[in-house]
């Protein structure tokens, strides 16, 4: 015996509803917490930055965002953890400028095309820093002592192949300079090259403004331009490297949000939206202000650019000096 024709569309209809409401239900995101890796210590300026993201993005999204740090082999260990995440959106990673620098020294297959770029938040341009006696008052200055005197000067401020080795090899290069010609003395950071450079160890120090902040404000170091297109925010009298010297060369340090390969494009578009709407609030300014930090916003497929460009460069500079493999 069938049933009477209207309760047959009543149970159709709910039913329908029933499937409809599972559907929502799945296409609900994030309705679980997110995990963001961030390759470097707890503590550092990446970390730092991260946890603002994370704190502002977990407004956003409703949901925990929980910072954990997969330090190891030079950045490569967190890298290499956001890489091979499931792609679903629950696993994202704050990757910084070592992905255009890892590979080319062989010690990852990992590059920028590995990922699915969501946002870039963060540029901190190369300073130059000499100590504040030094002969040098301008670039130029150092430029002609370096072409007069080739492997008397040196530099520190990271280890061998690091970004500020790099920004200086790629500024020498770009001045027609053998990037030899300023021996490069190893350092765990910017914090002991700087302590070096005003100890006398070595004469030069490239490395963000940030970095070199406390000692500028102490009086003992003194920075002669900036590697970027713009004078930064936290030093408006530092010349760019192109007023100083007329060079295009110019690098920093990074800090980018990205996703494993393959996303889908809803997740990325939620994702790419929550980080941008952090990335406006007063909050984040504020935070970036205090520390020093550069702030840059690269849209996914302006960040996708910026690290290609940025990729080419590295290898260019490290095959100038030698660590390309």
């Amino acid at each position: 015996m069938h049933p009477p024709l209207h309760l047959a569309r009543r149970a159709f209809l709910a039913l329908s509803l029933m499937a409809a409401a599972f559907g929502a239900q799945a296409q609900i995101y994030p309705d679980r917490p997110v995990t963001l890796i961030v390759p470097w210590g707890a503590g550092g300026g990446t970390d730092a930055v991260a946890r603002i993201i994370a704190s502002l993005m977990e407004r956003d999204l409703g949901q925990p965002v929980n910072v954990v740090n997969r330090t190891g082999g030079s950045g490569v260990v967190g890298h290499s953890a956001i890489a091979s995440a499931p792609a679903d959106g629950y696993t994202i990673g704050m990757i910084t400028v070592e992905i255009t620098m890892m590979h080319h020294q062989k010690l990852t297959e990992l590059n920028p095309t590995s990922y699915t770029p969501l946002a870039l938040v963060n540029l901190d341009p190369a300073g130059f820093q000499v100590r504040t006696e030094a002969p040098y008052k301008t670039m130029g200055d150092v430029l002609a002592a370096v072409k007069a005197n080739p492997g008397k000067f040196k530099a520190s401020g990271t280890g061998q192949g690091g970004i500020w080795h790099l920004a200086l090899a790629g500024w020498l290069r770009d001045a027609k300079v053998d990037p030899a010609a300023v021996p490069w003395v190893p350092s765990n950071g910017a914090a002991p090259g700087l302590q070096d450079l005003v100890a006398g160890g070595v004469e030069f120090v490239p490395c963000s403004l940030p970095e070199a902040r406390s000692l500028i404000d102490a009086g003992k170091v003194r920075s002669l331009a900036v590697m970027s297109s713009s004078r930064a925010a936290l030093f408006p009298n530092v010349p760019t490297l192109k007023e100083a010297t007329g060079s295009d060369w110019a690098t920093g340090a990074w800090r980018g949000i990205a996703a494993p390969k393959g996303l889908p494009a809803n997740v990325a578009a939620r994702l790419e939206a929550s980080v941008k709407k952090a990335y406006d609030s007063k909050e984040y300014k504020d935070f970036m202000a205090q520390r020093g930090f550069g702030m840059l916003w690269g849209s996914s497929s302006e960040f996708a650019s910026f690290m290609a460009k940025g990729d080419a460069d590295m290898k260019a500079v490290m095959t100038a000096v030698g660590i390309a493999k």
